[in-house]
């Protein structure tokens, strides 16, 4: 089975038009290189609207009695940069891809800016190719579990905040060491998580908050179980 095959294969869809599908996968860096046909930096635009028509319509079913307010937070946790990478990762978008020489070889295929452009653009390509309801069947395959978490306990994936009152426990306090890479409008973001000198996690994000809860996240799971 091929990238494109398992990938459509974890989308529950065949895509009818495969020249749209291929379009969606085709970073700007192969344009670049080759000088010749569209990148899915347009398809990015359309997808994020489906993703947030989606995600939306289903927080505003599924959750009747949440303000305005907690719904909002729900969905910019859900439709963000490293949840849109989470679940390129899943069901294999990075395989798939068509990338130019250099990115390929700086590892363009996981990272996560990448990623959740990519993520999009398949999304609106399924959406082109089969419509709406096509479209939310896919992205609540994937997404479902991670908007009831959210909904349903909001807090649970604050990070910084665990990692901070587990450290205080026993007088200890977490410090973070920030750096990021690329151009102004699409930099990534490192954060390494430090407790008395000794780096406990490190994270990437598209926003210095990202990269610091996933850093916060990887020294949680660094830490010996409270009754340990």
């Amino acid at each position: 089975m091929t990238p494109e095959e398992r990938l459509e294969e974890a989308l529950g869809h065949r895509f009818s038009d495969r020249s749209l599908f291929r379009w969606s996968l085709t970073h700007r860096s192969v344009v670049a290189e080759d000088g010749e046909g569209p990148d899915n930096e347009r398809l990015e635009f359309l997808g994020d609207a489906v993703l947030q028509l989606v995600v939306t319509d289903y927080l505003f079913a599924t959750f009747s009695d949440h303000a305005e307010g907690q719904m909002a937070k729900v969905r910019a946790a859900c439709v963000s940069r490293p949840a849109l990478a989470r679940v390129a990762r899943a069901i294999g978008v990075g395989p798939a891809l068509q990338l130019g020489k250099g990115e390929a070889r700086t590892g363009g295929a996981d990272k996560d800016s990448i990623l959740a452009d990519a993520m999009e653009a398949v999304l609106a390509a399924l959406y082109l190719d089969a419509g709406l309801e096509a479209a939310r069947t896919a992205i609540l395959r994937w997404w479902e579990p991670m908007l009831v978490t959210r909904a349903t306990d909001p807090g649970s994936r604050d990070f910084k905040t665990r990692l901070q009152e587990t450290l205080a426990k026993d007088g200890r306090r977490p410090t973070y060491r920030l750096s990021d890479e690329g151009p102004d409008h699409d930099k990534t973001f490192t954060a390494v998580v430090e407790v008395e000198g000794v780096a406990l996690g490190t994270g990437t994000g598209g926003s210095k908050k990202a990269a610091q809860q996933a850093a916060a996240e990887e020294a949680l799971a660094s830490l010996p179980p409270a009754d340990a």
